[in-house]
């Protein structure tokens, strides 16, 4: 039942759909523009640098908020499997980004989101692995995908290194390859989300962007 509930919490901040609100407070309706994504780099490309700054941070925090109120409710009570409710509220929130019901389940791909779980995990080591992958693949080659790609598979192979290090000795056996699993099926849909661009990188055609000039087609 704990699980049902993280997943609910999760999937209603999930459902704060930052570009498209901010979109249309400019009159536009993004999932018309540009790749037609409601999510950072379709802000970035269609509405400008601050539009993907916002739209960054509060994907991003609503990720980490949603986290906070599961700890409040089950943090006491649920001490030794916090960290895998803290998964599925992730989970929900990602789930709620890229399938809002009131778009038509037409949302984002769910990465900043990713970045929100990540940073509420709680542990610097994953955090700073995160940036350096995500920022390296992207300040490298120009593409987002690439980088987004790298921090959902960094967060992955992070999580089971840590868990099989014992770095998390309060997590019974079972709920920690439970919480392997649920954040496989999130790498998984993180990829498939992608599949489009990955197709575009394997042919040389997917679209670069830029933080310091106007974004063109490469």
């Amino acid at each position: 039942m704990e699980r049902l509930i993280c997943l609910l919490i999760g999937y209603l901040f999930g459902l704060i759909q930052t570009s498209y609100i901010y979109g249309r407070a400019c009159g536009i309706d993004i999932r018309t523009k540009g790749s037609g994504n409601a999510g950072t780099t379709n802000a970035l490309r269609t509405l400008g640098r601050k539009a993907g700054l916002v739209t960054v941070l509060v994907d991003s925090l609503k990720c980490v908020a949603a986290v906070i109120v599961v700890r409040l409710i089950f943090g006491n009570s649920h001490h030794e499997i916090i960290r895998l409710l803290c998964i599925y509220t992730s989970a929900g929130v990602i789930l709620g980004h890229d399938f809002p019901f009131y778009l038509g389940f037409r949302g984002g791909k769910g990465i900043a989101a990713t970045a929100g779980m990540i940073i509420a995990f709680l542990d610097w080591r994953l955090i700073v692995a995160g940036i350096i992958c995500f920022f390296g693949c992207f300040l490298a080659t120009h593409y987002v995908s690439l980088g987004s790609l790298a921090l959902s598979a960094e967060f992955l192979v992070g999580v089971i290194i840590l868990g099989q290090l014992g770095s998390f000795p309060e997590m019974p056996s079972g709920a920690l390859h439970e919480m392997y699993l649920v954040v496989a099926l999130l790498t998984a849909m993180a990829y498939w989300q992608h599949r489009g661009n990955i197709a575009r990188l394997a042919h040389g055609k997917e679209r670069k962007t830029y933080l310091s000039k106007k974004n063109k087609k490469a």
